[in-house]
């Protein structure tokens, strides 16, 4: 019974945080962070504790798999578009996954954080899933690099669009790469509300930001710590 419950609150707080978001645009309202700030709040109240909560998120999480398989229909449709600029693509997506990655070492460095931490911060961009994995083979902090992932994409989603439109970047390929290397699920989300393409090119640079980094990290990790 109070599973049921958990996914009745759970998608009854998304579902008032996306009229919230449709009817006051703000990084604050977004769907995904103010969701979770709710029901956090909902289940400290409730004395719910996060083991009584797991069988509610691992249902939830299982219907994650056919909505990613489902990306697969915008990027077929939009397959010339993606011939068309896959040398660009395949360039920029390559800069960003580089750039994350060092930028993440490099504030660790300089924050004077311990290897446990730079471990975690260079899987930042890669969907939970794929990350966690990663973190087996590198020994890293698996809780650790959930968290990192998971807060990584609330700012990618929360900031992505703002900050793109800022640099005047509205071309939606461009908008779609940047938001998927980055802010993997979570910002692919937010581009798929944006427009097809978009959310087509997240969806695609999110999976091939994935294996790339993948292939990466574990060859790099011993020269940094």
């Amino acid at each position: 019974m109070i599973t049921l419950y958990n996914i009745f609150i759970t998608v009854s707080v998304y579902l008032f945080a996306r009229f919230l978001a449709n009817k006051y645009s703000s990084p604050l309202t977004n769907p995904v962070f103010l969701s979770t700030l709710i029901i956090i709040c909902l289940l400290f109240v409730s004395n719910i504790s996060f083991d009584e909560y797991m069988p509610a998120k691992t249902i939830m999480t299982y219907l994650l798999g056919p909505a990613t398989v489902a990306l697969a229909v915008p990027i077929y449709k939009n397959r010339d578009l993606f011939a068309k600029y896959f040398g660009a693509a395949f360039l920029g997506l390559s800069i960003g996954i580089v750039t994350t990655i060092t930028s993440a070492i490099c504030l660790a460095r300089l924050l004077k954080l311990s290897n446990m931490f730079i471990l975690a911060l260079t899987v930042k961009s890669v969907t939970v899933p794929v990350a966690t994995e990663i973190g087996r083979i590198i020994h890293g902090n698996i809780s650790l690099i959930a968290a990192y992932v998971i807060i990584t994409g609330m700012i990618g989603a929360m900031f992505g669009a703002k900050l793109m439109d800022l640099f005047n970047i509205n071309h939606p390929f461009a908008r779609g790469l940047a938001t998927g290397t980055i802010a993997h699920g979570i910002g692919t989300a937010e581009a798929v509300k944006e427009g097809e393409v978009q959310g087509a090119v997240a969806g695609a640079a999110m999976g091939i930001a994935a294996v790339l980094t993948s292939i990466i990290i574990p060859y790099i990790i011993p020269y940094i710590i």
